[in-house]
């Protein structure tokens, strides 16, 4: 009787490994392809900027180069009008005037290569159209090689400033929390929180705001950042015999502890900090294991000075982070860039989303 080998469980778990190595496989190939297309896009755009410096062609002859090469490569896309353009324009984005210190631009841009070429042409486009100096631009373009967003994730973060917004929370941890926690930590929190992806309009109270953003946890989650795993709303904290409810609690698999988030629709109070500090021990004294960090807490509000903030947090010995939050709305697409989208780009380009 022949063997069933679609039942056997050694068998599928070793189909399944074979399947996993493949896909494995084909990514590092795709990658590998990206890589080198982009190296050569990176020495055509310097030859075009050379020739077009020490030569009397003019703009007219990258029409010409775009007819010549693609009568030449009909298979290879990227050979576009639009799309030389775009490769010069990316060579000289990093190639301009250095931001970065004292640095040679030709270090520079010997560094930036390197990164530039492991994200896809698509995200590196959406980059220098988007990006306003080259600190900026290689902050997303590193950003997007670590986390690997996709280009939709990379234009939301672009355009809702997060390079400006990340790191710059008002908090006590380094003086709560040991280096390189407290570095991480800081780095974790943004100010200000950006929720356009609600549509909380006119007056509203603290609960509708807690089920709009566990309505749209997903978003929540991306404009947390990082790391951020969601737990529960309303965690139940007994002490004593009274019942306390967190707003929201997560654990941050990078931090490795539990972060406590509170929100609140109204400027900043020193007395919240102070309820937020009483709800961090008892997390740490319920819920903290030995193989966790301290746990830290997170106050969203509607605004906040920052002195008092400083003075608030200066004599507390647990680690807080208080931020703003904006329910800016995106803007409408009549007012949007004119410059063509990525996707049309792509089309250009023959390849797919």
């Amino acid at each position: 009787m022949k063997y069933n080998l679609i039942h056997d469980k050694n068998y599928k778990a070793w189909l399944a490994d074979i399947k996993t190595r493949i896909r494995g496989a084909q990514l590092k190939a795709v990658v590998a392809v990206n890589t080198e297309l982009l190296k050569f896009y990176w020495g055509l755009g310097a030859d075009i900027v050379a020739k077009q410096a020490n030569s009397k062609w003019g703009d007219s002859f990258l029409l010409q180069l775009s007819k010549d090469l693609t009568a030449e490569f009909p298979d290879m896309k990227g050979f576009s009008f639009r799309n030389l353009k775009y490769i010069r324009q990316w060579y000289c984005f990093y190639n301009g005037k250095s931001a970065i210190g004292q640095q040679p631009v030709a270090q520079l841009a010997k560094q930036s290569v390197s990164l530039l070429t492991q994200i896809p042409w698509g995200h590196n486009i959406a980059i220098i159209s988007k990006c306003d100096n080259m600190d900026e631009a290689l902050y997303y373009a590193q950003s997007t090689a670590k986390y690997n967003w996709s280009r939709s994730v990379l234009v939301h973060q672009i355009e809702s400033g997060l390079y400006k917004r990340e790191g710059k929370a008002v908090s006590n941890f380094a003086v709560t929390l040991p280096k390189p926690q407290s570095d991480l930590a800081v780095q974790t929190l943004k100010d200000p929180y950006i929720f356009d992806f609600l549509s909380i309009t006119g007056e509203y109270r603290e609960k509708e705001l807690k089920n709009a953003l566990v309505s749209h946890v997903t978003q929540f989650l991306l404009e947390l950042g990082a790391g951020f795993s969601y737990i529960g709303r309303q965690m139940p904290l007994q002490v004593d015999d009274r019942e306390f409810f967190i707003d929201l609690l997560f654990y941050h698999t990078k931090l490795h502890c539990y972060v406590v988030v509170e929100l609140k629709t109204v400027g900043f109070e020193p007395e919240h900090a102070g309820k937020l500090n009483f709800y961090l021990k008892a997390v740490d004294a319920q819920l903290r294991t030995k193989q966790d960090n301290p746990t830290v807490g997170i106050l969203i509000c509607k605004s906040k000075s920052k002195l008092v903030v400083e003075y608030a947090l200066s004599d507390i010995r647990k680690p807080i982070g208080v931020s703003e939050y904006k329910l800016t709305q995106s803007l409408p697409k009549s007012i949007k860039s004119s410059l063509p989208s990525i996707k049309e780009i792509e089309k250009e380009l023959g390849s797919k989303k």
